[in-house]
């Protein structure tokens, strides 16, 4: 018990970077740019995987649109298993694009991630104008003032 009351009397060091709003602001640049690749993965992978699967469940589907029953659904997706897969991913994918943004919402980003993002940020700024991402990252954008 002793220790950790000396622990909590010493400061913490906060690092200079933390302290700069600039490089917070490009932080969250990247992450926003996270978000939407991530959300437009999801939906390259539906228009792409989903959209052939489906086509491939089509007869399926018009059975079901009849006579609806889980069995039906059990027994189409159990005999057509690559239409059946490729759904799967495309469910499990965006599931998982639901829950990792609701996480960093609600709970907020863990810190292991946050410092990810600082690195990268830090890696694209050492990088300069010749990497990808310093033209959304890095310069700010100017609007036309009419």
């Amino acid at each position: 018990m002793d220790k950790l009351e000396e622990n909590s009397d010493q400061p913490t060091e906060i690092p200079a970077a933390q302290l700069d709003p600039k490089f917070q602001q490009e932080v969250q640049r990247l992450y926003n740019l996270t978000v939407w690749g991530r959300w437009l993965f999801v939906v390259l992978l539906w228009l792409i995987v989903g959209s052939l699967s489906l086509w491939g469940l089509r007869s399926e589907i018009t059975l079901l649109q009849q006579y609806f029953t889980w069995v039906a659904v059990k027994y189409g997706l159990a005999y057509n298993r690559l239409p059946g897969l490729g759904l799967a991913l495309c469910i499990a994918m965006t599931a998982s694009v639901l829950v990792w943004q609701s996480r960093n919402i609600l709970i907020g980003m863990p810190q292991e991630e946050q410092r990810r993002l600082e690195k990268q940020v830090n890696r694209i700024r050492q990088q300069g104008a010749s990497h990808p991402l310093w033209k959304w990252i890095c310069q700010p954008q100017l609007k036309n003032k009419k």
